[in-house]
């Protein structure tokens, strides 16, 4: 039996920061468009007093959370996001407010994948997914070359048959 280390001590990539940003921008933006189009209808329409409040005040809260997730959010997740593999066990640990540390017996694993969307593609990133018989725990923000040796290390470590994609 390997020892198990208290804090796994490999990181993401720098720019999952800039991912994790570009990524709340757009998705804050989209609802923060919708709200300045209900706001503009608002004012021309001339609907009831307690509807402009409401908008006003949903915006307000809209724009604070957004504050939250572009420039304080990505930073903290980057920060306390770690992760280990040997023979027996991943390690995943994550969190800041609420700290998260997950050990997966390599015997439990049954899949290993390794995903890439826009964003990711543009920055050279990778996230690697692993599958378990309850649940699947994903590593974001690796890159390239890393990430295909650790999925290739886990399948090893798990004995899982590579498939050609």
């Amino acid at each position: 039996m390997q020892y198990i280390q208290s804090t796994p001590e490999q990181r993401l990539s720098p720019d999952a920061i800039t991912i994790w940003r570009i990524s709340a921008i757009i998705s804050n933006g989209i609802g923060l468009i919708v709200l300045a189009a209900l706001l503009v209808l608002d004012s021309i329409y001339g609907w009831k007093a307690w509807i402009g409040w409401l908008l006003w005040g949903v915006t307000a809260i809209s724009v604070l959370y957004a504050v939250w997730e572009i420039i304080i959010r990505p930073s903290l997740l980057y920060k306390h996001w770690y992760y280990d593999a040997n023979e027996e066990f991943l390690q995943l640990k994550h969190g800041a407010l609420k700290k998260v540390h997950q050990i997966i017996p390599m015997a439990k694993v049954q899949s290993v994948t390794t995903n890439q969307g826009p964003l990711l593609r543009k920055y050279g990133l990778y996230s690697v997914s692993v599958g378990t018989m309850g649940s699947s725990h994903t590593i974001p923000a690796l890159p390239e070359e890393v990430a295909l040796e650790l999925r290739n290390q886990i399948a090893s470590y798990a004995r899982i048959n590579e498939v050609d994609e």
